[in-house]
């Protein structure tokens, strides 16, 4: 077997049990190939003449196919040249055995599903018949020769070389000499078997290896003739991060988080509000056939040479800005505009094999469209392919800080009014972007583990749209100083919402601040399941903990505004927005209650002023849908709760994506001047697509789902397109519905032939312009073919 050490284990990782048993020679194996194959031979004479003519010199002369010879021939006068060359001796025994030139003739990676390599190495899902091996961890290959090798004669050694001028000093040109015993953190290899022509070796990677596509060289020589000859062999090997081994910086323990975070190839990602929570299934399928040759091409288009893709913090911070394309060419083009005209709608993706696909397949230009959810599906998808262990993760209530000042900001002018083109700060329904688990030997100890990375292009790392990794322990404590982009993380998830209103002057006065707006229920899909776990506890300590207060004042101070903090303010009457069951639901009214509280002990009167508007998941506000003015008298310790109604007329032309709106409140109290604010987003709930597998379903054999909708809306959808997909059921299938009536109910009958047993996800998802985020999932059996 192959090894690499791992916890508790203090043997050296090259004992005996390293020798794995010797497979049987196919009959191709023992076939001669042509000189093209077999390497180049430097000598072009036998063996045998060659030892003849140092024999013997003087009888050596050449045979000419005519009786005529003109000129010197090998330094004897052509009247000297005997017309028959003689028969040089046959040679017996090992001596002279040895002096024929050893050469390869085929090698066998040992690349096949089931052989060692690539189940030691937790590669066997890949749908690929190269050699697909992780760093630091022996992996075999299998030598056929021209004659039984010879230690005392032979020498032999492999040359392995990644990227377009591979060079040893940049340890993209390896070269592997072959030893009597393998030693840790370093390139060698070891004859483990011998039998006949043909050897195995077990070869030796250091864990600080480059990843990515190698191509292999055999060189042979004589010791004694100094003849040599080279085999470069055309299949590539391809070389991952290692998180199973100890001595890697993506290792992970647990065999659970391995399986989540490295091997599986579907997932979860959640979308909507705090209070909404939904959730799709995204297909990842980084095992899927191109798809690490597309990962690969991914690395290749970004401006990182190949000798930089030894260090997972610089491959995810290239990942970061390779997935998104405004300033590289990367692989998606973010579109949140609503028109999606020559490209896919983003909430009509399902996974991210058909995306990188096409990104290979057309060199480079940036598939349309992605939104955050996009971009983090692919982020996960390429870095496990990879072999980084990373989950997609959603924050909802995300601030996106403009200004570095580590708190997001709402500027109201004389009359309390959002002053629209000052208010660049906004906070995102929800964002999902990655965790990537590491060590981060450039960081001082404790740092290491779960970093954050986004994809999504949001402000400029550097000169690059990318964000990360961010450490989530630096982020938890408030060490915005230490890289990478650290305070924008924080500030996702952690600034305080600061008003401030204009004075008749001009400036500015703070008047409010919201020490619990953002980072709420952060997430992710557990590990063995497909529950939601919240992991906000990770990001930061609870909300109003000394701790948390403590780590919010000290990044404040590395910010743009340091002394925000100084001036504490008046806070015995609340204002909250509370919302029933699941919330309203697309194409009826929606109905919230507001909740007013006085906990003083003497009574409160204000004004609150209500507008609702449009907006888009990421904050940007669309269109005021309705204004209202609310007169509020509350006794000592009253709270009062008011209903508050949007009719479903007054928003149905308005909805962009997502369908959300954000309910803005703004007051103040008469008797103490405390200004009361809240801002509350929600979303108009969307059906599900649901999806029935019909009858039993086998490898090889076509069988059928049926999916049904409900159009919730009471207008005609227009050019409906359900589109489906499953790793290992069928690639991505566009059904054209057409139009779909109000309140009508449609089905449609998918037919597939499955193609890999288990347990497979069915997804698909609605595509059309006046509705989005409708999906459905479905796990379908797949057993063996009868």
């Amino acid at each position: 077997m192959m090894f690499c050490r791992m916890p508790g284990q203090r043997l050296s990782i090259r004992d005996n049990a390293a020798v794995g048993r010797f497979h049987g020679v196919s009959a191709s194996n023992g076939q001669a190939i042509s000189e093209k194959h077999s390497g180049s031979i430097v000598r072009k004479e036998s063996g045998c003449w060659h030892w003849f003519q140092r024999a013997c010199p003087c009888c050596v002369r050449r045979q000419s196919s005519s009786n005529d010879v003109s000129g010197d021939v090998d330094g004897v006068a052509p009247g000297d040249v005997e017309k028959e060359r003689p028969t040089p001796p046959t040679l017996n025994g090992d001596t002279e055995l040895d002096e024929l030139t050893l050469a390869v003739r085929s090698v066998d990676l040992l690349s096949e599903k089931s052989d060692q390599n690539k189940t030691e190495h937790h590669t066997d899902q890949y749908s690929s018949d190269q050699l697909i091996i992780r760093r630091g961890q022996t992996f075999q290959i299998e030598l056929d020769l021209s004659r039984p090798f010879n230690p005392n004669t032979d020498k032999l050694h492999l040359e392995m070389k990644t990227g377009s001028l591979p060079q040893v000093s940049k340890k993209t040109h390896i070269i592997i000499p072959l030893v009597d015993e393998l030693q840790d953190e370093r390139w060698e290899a070891k004859m483990v078997e011998q039998k006949d022509n043909r050897v195995r070796l077990s070869v030796n990677s250091p864990v600080t290896a480059v990843i990515g596509k190698y191509k292999l060289t055999i060189t042979t020589q004589n010791l004694k003739t100094g003849e040599t000859t080279t085999h470069d062999h055309d299949k590539d090997i391809y070389m991952l991060f290692n998180p199973w081994c100890e001595e890697d910086t993506v290792y992970m323990e647990g065999e659970k988080e391995l399986k989540e975070y490295v091997l599986n190839d579907t997932g979860r990602i959640y979308y909507g509000t705090e209070k909404q929570i939904g959730a799709r299934t995204w297909n990842f399928g980084q095992f899927d056939e191109g798809i690490l040759e597309a990962c690969l091409f991914v690395l290749d288009n970004s401006d990182v040479p190949p000798s930089g893709r030894g260090d997972p913090v610089s491959v995810v911070r290239v990942i970061s800005a390779m997935i998104n394309s405004p300033d590289d060419l990367g692989v998606l083009e973010g579109n949140w505009s609503g028109d999606y005209a020559g490209g896919t709608s983003p909430t009509a993706w399902s996974g991210s094999v058909e995306i990188l696909r096409q990104y290979h397949r057309e060199r480079g230009t940036p598939v349309k469209y992605g939104q955050c959810w996009v971009f983090s599906g692919v982020t996960t998808t390429v870095l496990r392919c990879l072999g980084i262990p990373t989950r997609s993760v959603t924050n909802f209530q995300s601030a996106h800080d403009t200004d570095v000042s580590l708190t997001t900001d709402v500027y109201l002018d004389e009359n309390m009014e959002p002053i629209n083109h000052l208010n660049s700060d906004s906070v995102w329904n929800f964002h999902v972007w990655n965790d990537c688990w590491m060590a981060r030997p450039d960081l001082p100890p404790g740092l290491g583990g779960w970093q954050a990375v986004d994809s999504t292009p949001q402000e400029t790392s550097y000169g690059t749209f990318r964000c990360g990794p961010a450490s989530l322990a630096a982020i938890r404590s408030g060490q915005v100083y230490l890289k990478f982009d650290t305070p924008f993380v924080f500030a996702e998830v952690n600034s305080d919402k600061i008003y401030w209103q204009r004075n008749l002057d001009g400036t500015f006065k703070q008047i409010h601040s919201d020490k619990k707006a953002v980072g709420h229920c952060i997430s992710t899909k557990a590990v063995g399941s497909d529950e939601r776990v919240d992991i906000t506890h990770l990001y930061k300590y609870p909300e109003g903990s000394e701790e948390e207060r403590i780590a919010v004042e000290t990044a404040c101070r590395y910010g743009s505004k340091p002394n925000v903090y100084s001036s504490p303010i008046a806070d015995d009457v609340q204002v909250e927005v509370k919302m029933e069951g699941e919330g309203p639901r697309m194409g009826g009214d929606a109905q919230l209650k507001i909740v007013v509280k006085n906990s003083s002990s003497q009574p409160r009167r204000t004004t609150l002023h209500s507008q609702v508007a449009v907006m888009y998941y990421t904050g940007v506000l669309k269109d005021t849908v309705k204004k209202d003015t609310l007169n509020v008298e509350l006794n000592p310790q009253e709270e009062k709760t008011l209903d508050w109604v949007l009719p479903y007329t007054q928003y149905q032309d308005q909805l962009v994506d997502q369908a959300a709106l954000m309910l803005t409140l703004s007051g103040r109290v008469t008797e103490t001047q405390q200004v009361l604010a809240n801002q509350t987003s929600f979303r108009l709930r969307t059906p599900d697509l649901h999806i029935e597998s019909i009858g039993e379903a086998y490898v090889g054999k076509e069988t059928s789902a049926k999916i049904t909708f409900t159009n919730p809306l009471p207008c005609t959808l227009r050019d409906v397109v359900i589109r489906v997909e499953g790793l290992g059921l069928r690639d991505l299938h566009p059904i054209k519905v057409g139009d779909v009536g109000k309140h009508a109910n449609v089905t449609v009958t998918e037919h597939f032939v499955p193609l890999i047993a288990g347990k497979r996800k069915l997804v698909a998802s609605l595509d059309c312009r006046q509705l989005s985020q409708v999906h459905g999932v479905t796990d379908i059996d797949v057993h063996e073919s009868q």
